[in-house]
């Protein structure tokens, strides 16, 4: 798995996403089509090597012709619908914007829907977030990870007027985030960079076991007393027997009680959610208020599904509310293989122990249909694949 690592020991912006990616091999011309997909005039992408404290990296500046209308969320999203660019894409950047949008209206006291983006909204900021989402597809990345953040500190000025570093929106994005202060008086993260790792990594801390394949710097454009600089560090995921995977990994936890609902569309939910990207679906027996029976629908996801789980949640069930929690989970390193049995191939789940050793789970639909076919016992296609793959693991580790 292709996964990439933000060490932030400068911050992180937009442009330094940008420039981060395009120095880690992004092709310039692939980031101009996507951003050109968006149907915007009026910009143009730059990109220069420089040097940061003696450090070279690559400066992305998006220069815009004139002022930004202001914008809503509505419309920014309906930019994203309309670009045509991969779904994934979509989906995260407008997973984004929607995250910035519920950190503005709660520092202004408002609702998602009547924020105005001032300097968010224009036109750079919203090339800055969909470029670097589209940056990460074009890159393979699979998975996004990050350092604790410096967040710097004093006073920025803003279409708000004199706001204090961090400035309140980037507050309320890294809420769950760790964080860390210092004595530079200077913004590190800005509210877009913030939105982009809050949205799109799945875990913080140090640099995840993996083997490095590029590194990419981004610079910002001030100079500080140290390099000003964003790296990007893109590899492929270390499985090594006993190696756990993503620790601290970050996902979401939704949940709700619904004690008014018709039991056979939980099949339905439960297909659908998973099929949104749901990571687990669980639904749990319970006993409510005046005796009344009641299902626990819990469900687990990556923090960039949740809006669209919670959508569907909210029109699939009769809930009239969904708790929301984010958790931090360790994985064991794991794989999947096919190995071969006398009655085809059948896909196996193999997980890596601590101190040696493996689990391996075949993948029970395939058993199945190889069982039917020959009219063999499905245990017994089962234990020869297990069986398999255990063999198979432990002459790979020797």
């Amino acid at each position: 798995m292709t996964i990439a690592y933000l060490d932030c020991f400068s911050g992180i912006s937009g442009d330094m996403m940008l420039g981060a990616l395009l120095d880690a091999g992004l092709p310039p011309e692939d980031l101009r089509a996507d951003l050109a997909r968006l149907g915007l005039s009026g910009w143009e992408l730059r990109s220069e090597r420089v040097r940061r404290q003696g450090l070279a990296g690559t400066q992305a500046t998006i220069e815009t012709a004139g002022p930004s209308p202001e914008r809503h969320l509505s419309d920014i999203l309906a930019l994203i619908a309309a670009s045509g660019l991969p779904a994934p894409v979509q989906e995260q950047a407008s997973a984004v914007f929607t995250r910035l949008a519920d950190a503005e209206a709660a520092v202004h006291g408002s609702d998602r829907e009547h924020v105005h983006f001032h300097e968010v909204g224009a036109l750079d900021s919203i090339l800055d977030i969909v470029g670097s989402v589209a940056g990460l597809h074009r890159l393979g990345v699979e998975a996004l990870y990050c350092s604790p953040l410096p967040l710097g500190g004093g006073f920025v000025e803003s279409a708000h007027g004199r706001l204090p570093v961090p400035a309140p929106a980037t507050v309320a994005l890294l809420q769950g985030v760790p964080v860390y202060g210092g004595p530079l008086e200077a913004e590190l993260v800005t509210p877009t960079g913030a939105a982009l790792v809050a949205t799109l990594c799945r875990g913080f801390g140090p640099l995840p076991a993996l083997t490095i394949s590029r590194v990419g710097l981004g610079a910002g454009s001030r100079d500080l007393p140290h390099p000003n600089l964003l790296r990007l560090v893109l590899g492929e995921a270390a499985a090594t027997p006993g190696a756990r995977a993503a620790e601290g990994e970050r996902i979401c936890q939704l949940e709700t009680n619904i004690d008014n609902m018709d039991p056979q569309l939980y099949d339905h939910l439960v297909e659908l959610l998973l099929g949104a990207g749901a990571l687990d679906v669980v639904l749990v027996p319970a006993i409510m208020k005046k005796s009344r029976p009641a299902t626990i629908v819990q469900v687990l996801c990556p923090p960039e599904r949740k809006d669209l789980l919670l959508d569907l949640l909210f029109t699939e069930t009769t809930t009239l509310g969904v708790r929301m929690a984010y958790l931090d989970r360790v994985c064991l390193a794991r794989e999947s293989i096919t190995v071969p049995t006398p009655w085809g191939p059948v896909a196996v789940k193999v997980a890596h122990l601590p101190g040696g050793g493996v689990r391996c789970a075949p993948e029970f639909e395939d058993c199945r249909a190889r069982a039917r076919e020959a009219g063999v016992p499905l245990q017994a296609v089962m234990e020869h694949a297990r069986c398999q793959a255990r063999k198979l693991a432990e002459n790979r580790s020797d």
